[in-house]
């Protein structure tokens, strides 16, 4: 017994010493303790595809190959995590490109979906310390991104948390190439667990379900798909950057490349290249943490109000009409009695006089007004002659209409149009529910109020192409003070000639990369049908003033 009391002793002292494999100054134990305790929520929106998955899944699936200009070097069509830790210099261009699919194509996505319920879900935890701050990352890798602006090969996103003398302070919320950061008081959570939303395909991660929609990015975000508890994915902990400072099964750290296809300087341009790993990514500063964090700007309460009316505009919009429609109706059934036919004021037609020729033109008003909506109100086109962005004629680029509000054309293969950010919501409801009290405003009506009623629903359809105008007349302003230098003049003096001459005018241009170019832009069918509508509708109520002087 006696000859074990060493060995007994000497193991006891072993166990009470910290381990520290990544040699970061933080007990392994604690550094898992501490990534537990605040392991994120997250909460998907209900057509998400794709959920954070481990490295393995893309590693497997890919060729390890290197950029040399135009040229493509495969370096092994069968790389393993531990060798990846060699390619560790960011200017030789390495990157995993995945054989199963491209970013033009789904087959990557089709494929996880295949796999998803044997590869499970996986989020990597990264802490360290700096001074009295402690530093909680959280990593997930998504084999794809499909977003509404890019899409890509893999996809890193990241949360931060920050404690300070051992207390949550702050967090930080990675979004497409920037992000969010909030005071702690100011997250969702569940106990001590920070609530994510993750935005549906560009996986960037929100501090509300309702945001997203007011960057140009114009993310779909909510809380109505899955839900990734702690408890429901793998949590592991990394270690640190460089030889030594992890195991070998997080050699993947150390790999300086890409994770997903470089392609060509266009490709960069329109977000297709895959992302770089968490200890590269914005040159390494995201992964120290703190410099990165500070740089974000903050949840700003006001913003978050405008985003959860933007959100619920629909049922908001719903809301207000059905209330609004029910008490018009209430003021028409009290004074029912009082009411003489036609009761519809707009559909007095008694064969050929001016009262009656006035109501026909504001009907044909009210007509052309709702064509107008299913019409484009303002375009954008180009057409450009070769290049990466080389087009097949005329195609608009911008578009603004009642139904979409305003798009835009990234020209992106398998794509189109998608919704701009700051104009999501669609002005067919507004000029649609205006008709309608419009026409229910003229029942009982005083002859000698007609007229103004119908002059003042004509001004009304000049509103939205006035807002328009002016919105193109203040895009230019904004880009021409933006841009600086011979490299941008070009593309000022472009956005002159649009704000200068908003309704209708035409650029033709020669760049080196993309040959001739031809802009043209302006007013188009919706936006005249507005204009004829307004101007039937005042013309009628000028007949109507005419016919009560002349009675």
């Amino acid at each position: 017994v006696f000859l074990f009391l060493p060995a007994i002793f000497i193991f006891s002292a072993i166990s009470s010493f910290a381990y520290d494999i990544d040699k970061d100054g933080i007990d392994d134990l604690d550094e898992k303790e501490i990534a537990e305790k605040y392991a994120p929520v997250l909460y998907f929106e209900k057509k998400e595809k794709v959920y954070p998955v481990s490295v393995e899944y893309h590693i497997s699936n890919s060729n390890l190959n290197r950029s040399d200009g135009n040229e493509t070097i495969l370096i092994d069509s069968s790389p393993d995590i531990e060798e990846l830790s060699e390619y560790n210099d960011v200017g030789r261009n390495y990157y995993l490109d995945n054989r199963i699919g491209t970013a033009d194509d789904e087959k990557i996505i089709d494929d996880y979906i295949e796999k998803k319920e044997t590869l499970g879900y996986t989020v990597y935890a990264h802490v360290t310390q700096n001074n009295n701050l402690t530093i909680i990352q959280y990593w997930m890798f998504y084999a794809f991104n499909k977003g509404s602006l890019n899409n890509h090969e893999g996809d890193w996103e990241m949360i931060q948390i920050i404690l300070e003398n051992g207390e949550p302070v702050k967090a930080f919320y990675s979004q497409h190439i920037s992000g969010q950061k909030a005071e702690w008081r100011d997250v969702e959570k569940n106990g001590e667990h920070p609530k994510v939303y993750v935005a549906r395909g560009s996986h960037a991660n929100y501090f509300r379900y309702y945001q997203g929609k007011l960057g140009l990015a114009s993310d779909y975000v909510g809380k109505n798909g899955k839900i990734l508890k702690p408890g429901d994915y793998e949590l592991i902990i990394l270690g640190e950057k460089g030889d030594g400072n992890h195991i070998e099964e997080q050699n993947w750290i150390d790999f300086a490349g890409r994770w997903g296809d470089f392609g060509s300087v266009e490709n960069e341009l329109r977000g297709k290249k895959g992302p770089f790993g968490p200890a590269y990514r914005e040159e390494g500063e995201m992964w120290s943490g703190v410099e990165w964090g500070n740089s974000l700007k903050i949840l700003n309460k006001n913003t978050l109000k405008i985003e959860w009316f933007f959100y619920h505009f629909l049922l908001i919009y719903l809301i207000v009409f059905i209330i609004s429609l029910a008490f018009i109706l209430f003021s028409i059934y009290r004074r029912r009695d009082k009411l003489k036919k036609p009761y519809f004021f707009l559909f007095n037609i008694d064969g050929i006089n001016l009262r009656s020729i006035g109501n026909i033109i504001a009907i044909f008003g009210i007509i052309i007004a709702i064509f107008s909506l299913f019409n484009p109100w303002y375009g954008i086109f180009v057409d450009i002659d070769s290049g990466s962005y080389k087009t097949d004629g005329l195609t608009k680029i911008v578009s603004i209409d009642g139904q979409y509000g305003a798009q835009i054309n990234l020209l992106k293969a398998n794509s189109g149009m998608i919704q701009m950010a700051s104009l999501p919501i669609p002005f067919a409801y507004l000029i649609i529910a205006s008709i309608i009290f419009f026409i229910l405003g003229t029942i009982g009506i005083e002859e000698r109020k007609a007229g103004k009623k119908y002059i003042m629903r004509g001004i009304r359809f000049f509103i939205p192409v006035i807002i328009i105008l002016v919105g193109i007349v203040m895009m230019g302003m904004i880009v021409s003070s933006m841009t600086e230098g011979d490299e941008t003049e070009e593309i000022s003096n472009i956005f002159k000639d649009i704000s200068s001459n908003p309704v209708r005018g035409s650029h033709l241009l020669n760049l080196p990369e993309y040959g001739t170019v031809y802009l043209k832009w302006g007013i188009e069918k919706g936006a005249l049908f507005l204009i004829l509508s307004g101007i039937l509708l005042l013309l009628s109520g000028i007949i109507e003033f005419a016919v009560n002087k002349k009675d």
